[in-house]
């Protein structure tokens, strides 16, 4: 995707911009204030254990190896809604999910190690403030893009227009985390989304009709002598 500017790279760099959504502070947890050893006790050798194991094989993110939080966070911000911890954290939130519910504690005792770009421990509390803020997001611009697509503002070229951008988008963004798509893949999503977008434009157009139907037959009813 690099003829649109959408590489990996364009997130390395150390010339970040300002953060308009920093890490929150305070999500690790506390520990000495001032991070010292204590005087004649060694400093603990560090143990491949505390990791577990799945953490340590989760390479979800290794493309964003070098990755600067801001430029992510930057790179996000210019293309959608979400931020660059809760695009992380809703990942993780859909890699760490078990049978009885989201393995939050896990998530943000490890959160640097299972992505690159995110530097600090989070607390379960974080975790899921950022899940329900993502989730809450999606819902938003669900309802946004369903309405911009049945009041008839766009063409159904400019909606297709919309829809190959978005596309292009969310495909970079799974092809970043890792994920693997074949061109029949590919295609085959392309199509669901272009049938639902048709069946929505549908609908769209009867709605519209059977109103105006409707609002036509109140108007000769109350002509009526």
């Amino acid at each position: 995707m690099d003829e649109d500017g959408l590489d990996a790279s364009r997130f390395e760099g150390d010339d970040a911009a300002s953060d308009p959504d920093p890490e929150p502070a305070g999500t690790a947890d506390e520990g000495d204030s001032d991070g010292g050893s204590m005087p004649g006790v060694p400093d603990p050798e560090p143990q491949d254990t505390d990791v577990p194991e799945d953490v340590q094989k989760y390479a979800r993110f290794t493309k964003m190896d070098g990755a600067q939080y801001d430029r992510v966070n930057e790179f996000l911000r210019d293309r959608t809604y979400i931020t660059a911890r809760e695009w992380a954290i809703a990942r993780l939130c859909s890699d760490f999910r078990t049978e009885t519910g989201v393995e939050m504690t896990k998530i943000g005792e490890n959160l640097p190690e299972l992505v690159p770009f995110m530097t600090d421990t989070y607390t379960p509390q974080a975790v899921n403030q950022a899940r329900s803020s993502f989730e809450d997001k999606v819902r938003t611009a669900g309802a946004t893009f369903l309405y911009g697509a049945m009041c008839d503002f766009f063409t159904a070229e400019e909606l297709d227009d919309v829809m190959y951008e978005a596309t292009e988008v969310a495909k970079f963004l799974l092809e970043v985390e890792g994920v693997d798509l074949s061109v029949e893949e590919e295609l085959e999503a392309e199509e669901r989304i272009s049938s639902v977008m048709r069946e929505v434009r549908e609908a769209s157009e009867e709605l519209r009709a059977a109103d105006l139907a409707e609002s036509e037959a109140e108007a000769a009813s109350d002509g009526k002598p």
